[in-house]
C-alpha cells in the first residue's frame, strides 16, 4: 500500500483515521467467487471478518476523488479497519455555508431543488457515512471533511448577532439540509434477522457450527444436540440483551427528539416547523414555559434556566445568558466549549425563560443531529471504543497456543491412523475432533459470567455501570484523582462569617449577615443579588453556594409573572428585597408605597437587570442591578479573591488582604470576595444588554470577604487511609483556592502532618523574560519526623522498595491550573517529574483535569477519577475508570455512577474489580486445563484406536465443566484492600508456571493410570463377554486391545474407564485449586453453590467408581473393573490432588522469586515508566528544587532528562 495514496481525516481528534481509495475490480471478484464456491463459503466469511482483506481482495487502488469504496483505519492503538461506500448527490453548491443567492435566486425554488437556473450547473458531491457521521469530498484540500455546524466557518460572537439573528430563508435551509441531513439522532433498532446474522457470523459460533457438523458425522448426536441447545440459548440471550439495549437507547433518544418549534424567517416572520427540519444557522424561539432542546443552539436574546443532568449528571439548574454582542469576548470566534454558558445543549431541559416586554428569547442553531453534544454521546454508546485491557489480548494469545497444541494433536492423529490403516473418513473426522476438544466452546460465556456477577454485586451497593468490561480494569487501579467540593467535602457550604472592608481596611468578622446593621448595606445587597438563583414551582433553586449565601442574608427573591412583564415596560425580570421586619411598618401599610420612589421600601428593592453567569475559566460572576427609584445602575461582582482583588481599584483593597486570605484558606475555609461599582447614569437598559462583561468588571470597589465552611465528609479520611494502605496513590483535583485545597488535603490525610508541600508557581514569559517556576515551600504544621515516613510511590516489585529512600517521599508538589498550563507549554520535560509527586491540583479548569489524567496515563498509571459529574465529565470519561457521585441511576457522563454521595464507593469498586479480575484468571486457567486434560485423555485413547463415549463427553462438559465454571465465579470480593494488586497479564511467569505444572501433573497421572491398567493380571481385550470383576486369574489374555466387532468405536475398554475416572477427578481438583480466595476474593468455602457442586460431583463420581450402578455404567459406557483396581484409582486420584495442591501452593509462595532467580531478573529495571522515573529522581541531587528557587525555561536545570 503506497503511503502517498493515504489521507488522514479528523486529524488531531480522538476519532482520527487513515483513509485509502479503491475501485471494484472484475477479475478479483471472479476469483473470490470461485474461491468461495470451492471453500464452501469460508472465504466469504474470512473477508467479512477482515474488512481490509475484503476490500483488497475485490478492488484495486484508486485516488480518493474517484474511489467507489474506502478503507478506513483508526490511528489509535487498536488499529481497527472499516469499509465505507462512497455516494454521490447533486447540489447547487460545494459547501453548506456558501451564499446561495449570489449564485442564483432560481436554484432552489420552494426548496425542492429541481430547477437549477441558467447560471450554474449542479455540483456532484461525493460523500461517505461512517458511525452515523457524513464526510464530504473537498476539492481544495483533496480530502474528505466533516461538517459539524456553524463553528466550521469560524464565526465570531458579534457576527452571530449581526449576520445570523434574522434566520434563514426556506431555500437556504433546504440547501443546508442536503449537507447536514435531518436534525435527528436516529438510533435505528436493527431487525432481529440482521442481529441474528451478525451474531451467528461471529467466529466463535462458526467454530461451534463446524464442531456440531463434525460430531454429527461421528454420530455424537447427544453432545452435538447439547451444544446446539447451549448455543441457541446463548444466541437468544445475546439477541434479547442487544435488542433491549437498542430499544432503550432508541426510546431515550426519541422521547423528545421530534418536537414542533417556532423558527424565525427574516426580521418578523415566525413559522411553526418540525425540529427535524432545523439546520445550523436557523433561529428558533424558546417558549416561556421551556422545552427539551432538539439541537445545540446559542442564546442571542434573553436568559434561560436549564437542567443539564442528562449530560452532566448534575441536577442543579444552571442559568444561560445571551451571547455577548460587543466588547473583547464578542470579537472572539465562537467555540461551544469556551462559550458553553451561552449554549443550550441538545437533550437538556429548558425549565423556564426570562425575557423583556416585546422581546422573544431566541437562539441560533449551532449543531444538529449526531454533531450535537447529545448526538456525540449517543454515537459513543452505539460505537464504543474496544476496551484495551491486557487480559483480553493475552486471552487471544493463549487461545492461539491452544490451537497450536491442537495442531500437534491433529498431525499425531493423522500419522497414527495412517500407520494403523484406518479408513480415510475416520482419519479426517478424528483428527478434526482433536481441534474441537482443545478450544473449549463454553469459554466466552464462562469468562463473561464473572463480570456479570460483579456488576450485580456493584448494583447492590448502589454502583451502576454502563461499561461492564471496565470492571476488570478497576482491579488494576493504582492512582485515584478526587474532586474536592461535593466529593471529599460536603456539597453544601455553611456560612462561617463575613468580613467587610471599608476605607481600605477590614472590619472585624461578623457571624450573621442578616443582622440589622448589615441587612441594608451594599455588602449584603451584593450577596443578595450576585447569584443565578431562580424560583421553580415556588421553590428557590440553583447553585448550592448561591443558595447558602442568599439564605444567609434573609432577603426575599421575587420573579415577575408573564402578565407583569407585558404590563410594565421595561420591568426588572427578578427583584430582591430585604425582609419586611427591617422596613418601618408605616411604609408597609401605605397604599402609596409603590409610587414613592424615595421611600425606604422601594429604595431597598433591587432589580437584577443583567447577569454574567459564573465561569470556571474566569472564576467569577457579576450582575448589573438597579435600586427602584435610582437613576443609575450598579454592578456587583463575586468570585475567587485573587481574581476579584485584581479587578478592583488598588486603594479599596485592604493592605492585609493577602495575610487575611491566607489565614482563612490555611484553615480550609472557602473564601469568596465581593466587589461593587456604580455605573454611569447615562447607561440605559438596552445598552446594558449589549455591553460585554469586560467593560463592567473593571475599576470595582472591594467590599469584603464571605467565608464559607466546607466540612470534610465523615467517610473521606477513612477511605483515603484505606487506599494508601492498599498502595493506591490519591490526588486532589479541584477548582478551589490553592491554600484551601492544601488545608483539606492535610485534614483528610492525603498529605500527612510531617510531609512538606512545595507549591510550583509558574509564570508565562513576559517582557523578554522567559517562563519561570518559583518553588515555594509551605510551613509544616507539625514537626517533620523522619523515622516514621513510609514509601508512597507504587513500586510494586518488592525489589525496588528499599532503593527509594524514605526522605524522597517526604514532600508533595501542589500546582495551580495556571501553573499547570505554563509548565505543560514551556517546561514539557518537567511535567512527568512533577505529576510523579504532585498531590494537590487547585484552580483546575475542566479540560485541564482531562489533560492531567492523560499525563498520568502516559507514565503508565492506571487512573481512576471520582467526581460529582459536573465539571469532571471529560476526566471521568478519559480515566480508566470514572466514578460519578450522582443521584441519577446511570449518568452517561462516566462508566460508573454511585448513588452514595461519598467516596466509600471507590474502595468497593476496586475490591469488586480485583475480585472480577482474579475470577477471570481462575476461569480462564480452569477452562484451559479442562481442554488440555480432555485432550490428553483423547490422545492416549487414540493410541489404542479408542475414544471417550458420547455420554462421557456429555457428563464431563455439561455436568462438571459448565456447573463448575459458572459457580466458581460467584466468590464475593474480599473485605479489605491489600497492598499488592492482582496480575494484569495471563502471560506472566507465575500464571504460566501454575498452568504448566498442573498440565504436567495431569499428564503424569493419566499416563501412569493408562500404563498401570495394562499391567494388571486381569487385563484383557474387552468384549461384551468380559467380566473382569469376577474373572479367575487363569484365563487372562495380555493381547492387544483391538477394536471389538460389537463396538465399532471401541469406547468400552479398561483404558477408557480408567482415564474417564481419573480425568473426572482431575477436572474437580484443578477447579478447587484454581478457585483462589484471599487476598482478593472471599474463600471458596463461602461460595456455597460452588462448594455444593464440587461435593455433589465428587460424591457422585466416587460412588459410581467404588460402587458401580449397572444403569449408570451402561449409560456412560463404563466397563466393570475389579474392586482392587478401583481402590488403586482412588489412591492415584488422592495423590494426584495432593501433588497438584502442593505445586500450586509452592508456586504462589515462591514462584516469582524462583523465576526471577532462574532468569536472572532480580536487578532488571521496572517496566512501568513511573517506577523508572522514581528511581531516576533518587539520584538527582537538584530535585526537588530548593526553597524559593526559580527555574527558567532556558535553565539547564529545567532540562534534566526525563523519559517522555
Amino acid at each position: 500500500m503506497k503511503t502517498r495514496e493515504m489521507k488522514i481525516i479528523n486529524q488531531g481528534l480522538e476519532d482520527e483515521m487513515e483513509v485509502w481509495g479503491y475501485q471494484p475490480c472484475l477479475w478479483k471478484r471472479i476469483l473470490v467467487g470461485v474461491g468461495a464456491v470451492f471453500s464452501g463459503g469460508l472465504l466469504l466469511l474470512l473477508l467479512y471478518w477482515l474488512p481490509e482483506w475484503g476490500v483488497k481482495g475485490t478492488c484495486t487502488h484508486a485516488s480518493l476523488r474517484d474511489a467507489h469504496t474506502l478503507l478506513l483505519r483508526t490511528t489509535d492503538e487498536f488499529k481497527q479497519w472499516f469499509r465505507a461506500k462512497v455516494h454521490v448527490i447533486s447540489a447547487p453548491g460545494n459547501k453548506p455555508f456558501d451564499r446561495l443567492e449570489l449564485r442564483s435566486t432560481a436554484q432552489l425554488p420552494n426548496g425542492d431543488g429541481e430547477h437549477h437556473g441558467k447560471f450554474r450547473r449542479p455540483v456532484q458531491l461525493h460523500y461517505f457515512t461512517h458511525h452515523s457521521t457524513k464526510y464530504y469530498w473537498n476539492d481544495v484540500i483533496q480530502n474528505f471533511e466533516l461538517y459539524k455546524g456553524l463553528e466550521d466557518v469560524k464565526v465570531s460572537c458579534a457576527s452571530i448577532h449581526s449576520d445570523h439573528s434574522p434566520g434563514l430563508s426556506k431555500a437556504l435551509q433546504d440547501y443546508r439540509r442536503l449537507f447536514f441531513g435531518e436534525n435527528e439522532i436516529a438510533v435505528r433498532v436493527p431487525s432481529l434477522f440482521k442481529l441474528l446474522m451478525k451474531e451467528v457470523l461471529n467466529p466463535f459460533y462458526i467454530f461451534q457450527l463446524f464442531s456440531v457438523i463434525l460430531w454429527s458425522a461421528e454420530d455424537y448426536y447427544y453432545y452435538a444436540t447439547a451444544i446446539v441447545f447451549m448455543s441457541v440459548i446463548s444466541i437468544a440471550t445475546s439477541l434479547y440483551t442487544i435488542k433491549k439495549q437498542y430499544v432503550m437507547l432508541h426510546d431515550m433518544v426519541a422521547a423528545h427528539s421530534v418536537v414542533r418549534v417556532s423558527v424565525c424567517r427574516g426580521s418578523n416572520d415566525i413559522e411553526q416547523a418540525m425540529s427535524t427540519d432545523l439546520v445550523p444557522g436557523d433561529v428558533i424561539v424558546i417558549p416561556a414555559n421551556g422545552m427539551i432542546m432538539p439541537c445545540d443552539a446559542v442564546l442571542i436574546h434573553g436568559t434561560c434556566i436549564v437542567n443539564e443532568s442528562m449530560l452532566t449528571g448534575e441536577s442543579v439548574p444552571v442559568t444561560k445568558t445571551s451571547l455577548p454582542s460587543s466588547g473583547e469576548e464578542a470579537a472572539r470566534s465562537f467555540n461551544m466549549e469556551e462559550h458553553k454558558r451561552y449554549t443550550l445543549f441538545c437533550g437538556t431541559h429548558v425549565i423556564q425563560t426570562r425575557f423583556y416586554a416585546g422581546e422573544l428569547v431566541e437562539a441560533v442553531v449551532v449543531r444538529t443531529g449526531f454533531s450535537t453534544e447529545k448526538g456525540q454521546l449517543v454515537r459513543s454508546i452505539l460505537h464504543p471504543k474496544p476496551t484495551d485491557f491486557k487480559l483480553y489480548r493475552d486471552a487471544y494469545l493463549f487461545l492461539l497456543c491452544l490451537v497450536g497444541v491442537a495442531g500437534v494433536g491433529f498431525i499425531y492423529t493423522i500419522v497414527l491412523s495412517i500407520m494403523n490403516k484406518v479408513p480415510a473418513k475416520t482419519i479426517i473426522i478424528e483428527s478434526l475432533d482433536i481441534i474441537t476438544i482443545t478450544v473449549p466452546p463454553a469459554l466466552p460465556a464462562a469468562m463473561t459470567a464473572g463480570i456479570v456477577y460483579a456488576q450485580r454485586r456493584l448494583k447492590r451497593v448502589g454502583i451502576f455501570c454502563i461499561s461492564p468490561q471496565r470492571i476488570n480494569m478497576c482491579g488494576q487501579l493504582n492512582l485515584v484523582c478526587f474532586d474536592k467540593t461535593g466529593t471529599l467535602t460536603e456539597d453544601g457550604l455553611d456560612l462561617w462569617g463575613v468580613q467587610s472592608a471599608e476605607g481600605g481596611r477590614f472590619s472585624p468578622p461578623e457571624a450573621d449577615a442578616a443582622k440589622e446593621s448589615l441587612v441594608n448595606s451594599v455588602f449584603v445587597a451584593c450577596m443578595a443579588t450576585c447569584h443565578s438563583l431562580t424560583k421553580i414551582e415556588g421553590e428557590l433553586s440553583g447553585d448550592p453556594l448561591d443558595l447558602k449565601m442568599f439564605s444567609a442574608t434573609g432577603w426575599i427573591l421575587e420573579e415577575p409573572t408573564e402578565e407583569e412583564t407585558t404590563l410594565h415596560n421595561p420591568i426588572m425580570p427578578t427583584v430582591v428585597r430585604p425582609p419586611k421586619h427591617s422596613v418601618p411598618e408605616a411604609n408597609q401599610n401605605n397604599p402609596l408605597t409603590h409610587n414613592m420612589e424615595l421611600s425606604e421600601l422601594s429604595s431597598c428593592e433591587i432589580g437584577i437587570v443583567r447577569q454574567f453567569p459564573f465561569s470556571s475559566t474566569l472564576q467569577r460572576m457579576s450582575v448589573v442591578v438597579r435600586r427602584l427609584g435610582e437613576k443609575h445602575m450598579n454592578a456587583y461582582l463575586k468570585g475567587a479573591p485573587e481574581v476579584v482583588a485584581s479587578l478592583c481599584k488598588q486603594h479599596t483593597v485592604p493592605q492585609s488582604f493577602t495575610e487575611t486570605l491566607e489565614t482563612y484558606t490555611r484553615q480550609g475555609f472557602r473564601v469568596i470576595a465581593l466587589a461593587h461599582r456604580q455605573l454611569e447614569s447615562k447607561l440605559s437598559w438596552h445598552k446594558v444588554q449589549s455591553l460585554s462583561r469586560d467593560l463592567i468588571e473593571i475599576n470595582m470597589e472591594f467590599l469584603g470577604l464571605v467565608i464559607m465552611q466546607n466540612k470534610i465528609k465523615e467517610e473521606t479520611a477513612g477511605v483515603l487511609l484505606e487506599l494508601r494502605q492498599a498502595n493506591i496513590r490519591t490526588l486532589m483535583v479541584t477548582g478551589d483556592n490553592m491554600l484551601t485545597a492544601i488545608s483539606v488535603a492535610r485534614d483528610c490525610g492525603m498529605v500527612r502532618a510531617h510531609e512538606r508541600v512545595i507549591i510550583a508557581d509558574a509564570a508565562p514569559p513576559k517582557d523578554f523574560h522567559p517562563a519561570s517556576i518559583t518553588w515555594h515551600y509551605t510551613d509544616n504544621p507539625a514537626q517533620t519526623n523522619k523515622d516514621n515516613q513510609t514509601v508512597e510511590i507504587n513500586l510494586e516489585d518488592g525489589v525496588y522498595d528499599k532503593r527509594v529512600t524514605q526522605q524522597e517521599q517526604s514532600y508533595h508538589f501542589a500546582v495551580t491550573g495556571r501553573a499547570f498550563a505554563v509548565i505543560t507549554e514551556h517546561f514539557p520535560q518537567l511535567v512527568q517529574k512533577l505529576v510523579l509527586r504532585a498531590t494537590v491540583f487547585a484552580r483546575m479548569a475542566p479540560d485541564q483535569k482531562t489533560q492531567l489524567v492523560e499525563v498520568l496515563q502516559s507514565i503508565d498509571y492506571t487512573v481512576g477519577m471520582c467526581g460529582d459529574g459536573a465539571n469532571d465529565c471529560g476526566a471521568l470519561k478519559r480515566a480508566h475508570s470514572g466514578i460519578s457521585l450522582s443521584e441519577l441511576e446511570a449518568s452517561v457522563a462516566s462508566p460508573f455512577t454511585s448513588t452514595t454521595s461519598n467516596i466509600s464507593c471507590v474502595p468497593n469498586l476496586i475490591r469488586e474489580g480485583r475480585a472480577a479480575l482474579i475470577t477471570s484468571f481462575c476461569v480462564f486457567k480452569f477452562m484451559a486445563l479442562y481442554s488440555i486434560i480432555q485432550y490428553l485423555s483423547v490422545t492416549l485413547l487414540y493410541s489404542i484406536l479408542s475414544n471417550l463415549g458420547d455420554f462421557q463427553f456429555l457428563f464431563i462438559d455439561i455436568a462438571i465443566i459448565l456447573i463448575i465454571a459458572f459457580t466458581m465465579s460467584l466468590n464475593p470480593a474480599w473485605k479489605e484492600l491489600v497492598w499488592h494488586r492482582p496480575p494484569s497479564s495471563l502471560i506472566s511467569g507465575r500464571l504460566l508456571c501454575s498452568v504448566l505444572t498442573q498440565i504436567l501433573t495431569c499428564l503424569v497421572f493419566q499416563v501412569l493410570a493408562f500404563l498401570l491398567v495394562r499391567q494388571q493380571s486381569w487385563y484383557e481385550t474387552w468384549t461384551p463377554q468380559s467380566d473382569a470383576c469376577n474373572v479367575s486369574s487363569s484365563s487372562l489374555s495380555h493381547g492387544r486391545n483391538v477394536t471389538s466387532p460389537h463396538d465399532h468405536k471401541n469406547i468400552k475398554n479398561y483404558e477408557n474407564t480408567t482415564l474417564f475416572y481419573v480425568s473426572s477427578f482431575q477436572y474437580l481438583a484443578v477447579a478447587i485449586i484454581f478457585s483462589k480466595g484471599k487476598p482478593f476474593r472471599q474463600p471458596s468455602y463461602k461460595n456455597w453453590p460452588f462448594m455444593l457442586s464440587c461435593i455433589s460431583l465428587y460424591t457422585f463420581v466416587l460412588l459410581i467408581m467404588l460402587y458401580p450402578v449397572p444403569a449408570i455404567d451402561s449409560f456412560l459406557e463404563i466397563v466393570c473393573v475389579p474392586h482392587d483396581w478401583r481402590v488403586t484409582l482412588v489412591i492415584i486420584v488422592i495423590v494426584n490432588a495432593a501433588v497438584s495442591f502442593m505445586l500450586e501452593e509452592a508456586n504462589d509462595r515462591w514462584g516469582s522469586s524462583f523465576l526471577s532467580w532462574l532468569f536472572c531478573r532480580r536487578n532488571k529495571p521496572p517496566r512501568v515508566r513511573y517506577m523508572h522515573l522514581a528511581l531516576e529522581l533518587q539520584d538527582a541531587t537538584d530535585w526537588p528544587p530548593g526553597p524559593s528557587a526559580v527555574t527558567y525555561a532556558s535553565d539547564p536545570q529545567s532540562h534534566i532528562s526525563a523519559p517522555l
